[in-house]
């Protein structure tokens, strides 16, 4: 008997925190359903091909490569002609907005369960009544847990519309690597002390923090640094202080594959928050506040309940300290220590009971 098709969308965002996420609730999909990924963000094709995933890029309204009203209903059509390829029961869309062709779709397939996948911890914005009537107009609304939710003062906040689960999370012990076998497949010394260091992307100064950050990490006597580019400035010059070691290794899913790093600085996005601290590495968070997420607050509340540092983001000597701070054995040990206490997250597998669920009794919830 052939599993049923699942088609989940994915929007475009400043990372590539939908993608990760619903990657994430597909692996747990794969035994019992045929999980299809339709994503605006190009790195789709590298995210699905290393987790054996089908997929199918669509350029984003934003590439300017049609008008908008047009794009929305090139949407909308290849939803419904993918249904129609597949027989999927089920579409997903994890993004802050559900667009106009997803909603399209809806209603031309009533027969089909349509799903909003939306992440919490938004930043404090007037939303609620566009959030109500967006809610209205899909069948269920699902919100990945946040470690941190106890700091959420968002507008998602205690909606009345959402089923909340458990927070959303690559890592598995199961899966991942050890120590020495994560090393070997990366090329790295076997005991080199190694950090990597993933900035994020859309700060407007991350020439300097990525400065500040390897400058205070150069402390550490022999570390060696891994990151998914070679760290340059505008002008084509390197930031990599004289003296320290930077590797460029593009892994997928780092998750897999976490355990080879001895500590790991950071954005305080949600996937990464996610992944570093059931994996109990000792990480820097340092906040980038873009589009709806809030990183800063996820950011204080790790950093409040011990689980990880963290660094203000607009003081390059406060990330100078803390990634100073990292090189710290005792510090490292105290961090990982907590992060222990967390646990494994068990949301993705949560999510994807509730989409099989789903398969053959699409259901309206309103808001």
């Amino acid at each position: 008997m052939s599993r049923p098709a699942v088609i989940m969308i994915t929007s475009n965002g400043v990372g590539a925190g939908h993608l990760i996420r619903s990657s994430a609730i597909a692996r747990k999909l794969q035994k019992d359903a045929r999980p299809i990924i339709l994503s605006m963000a190009y790195s789709v094709v590298e995210v699905a091909t290393a987790l054996g995933i089908e997929c199918e890029f669509i350029p984003g309204k934003d590439k300017g490569l049609m008008p908008y009203r047009y794009w929305d209903k090139y949407l909308r059509d290849r939803i419904i002609a993918l249904i129609n390829e597949t027989g999927a029961k089920v579409v997903t869309f994890d993004g802050v907005v559900p667009y106009p062709g997803f909603l399209s779709a809806k209603f031309q397939r009533p027969d089909v369960s349509f799903i909003w996948i939306r992440r919490g911890m938004w930043q404090k914005q007037p939303q609620g009544v566009a959030l109500s009537i967006q809610s209205s107009l899909v069948d269920k609304v699902i919100e990945p847990g946040d470690l941190a939710s106890e700091y959420d003062l968002g507008p998602t906040k205690n909606r009345k519309e959402r089923i909340l689960t458990a927070p959303v999370s690559l890592y598995e012990s199961k899966r991942t690597l050890s120590r020495d076998e994560a090393r070997k497949l990366l090329a790295l010394a076997k005991n080199q002390p190694t950090v990597l260091v993933q900035m994020g992307v859309g700060a407007k100064d991350l020439d300097d923090r990525i400065s500040a950050v390897l400058k205070g990490l150069s402390q550490w006597d022999g570390v060696n640094i891994v990151m998914a580019k070679e760290p340059r400035n505008e002008r084509g010059e390197s930031l990599i202080p004289d003296g320290l070691k930077v590797n460029v290794i593009r892994h997928f899913p780092l998750a897999d594959v976490i355990h080879a790093f001895d500590a790991v600085v950071c954005a305080a996005g949600y996937n990464s928050v996610h992944e570093v601290i059931p994996a109990a590495i000792p990480t820097l968070l340092i906040a980038n506040n873009r589009g709806t997420d809030n990183q800063f607050a996820r950011a204080r509340w790790c950093q409040d309940k011990n689980l990880t540092l963290y660094a203000d983001s607009e003081s390059l000597r406060d990330i100078e300290a803390k990634s100073r701070a990292l090189t710290d054995i005792e510090t490292r040990t105290r961090l990982s220590q907590e992060c222990l206490k967390v646990g494994e997250l068990a949301g993705a597998a949560e999510i994807a009971g509730i989409i099989l669920e789903n398969i053959d009794s699409p259901t309206l919830i309103s808001a």
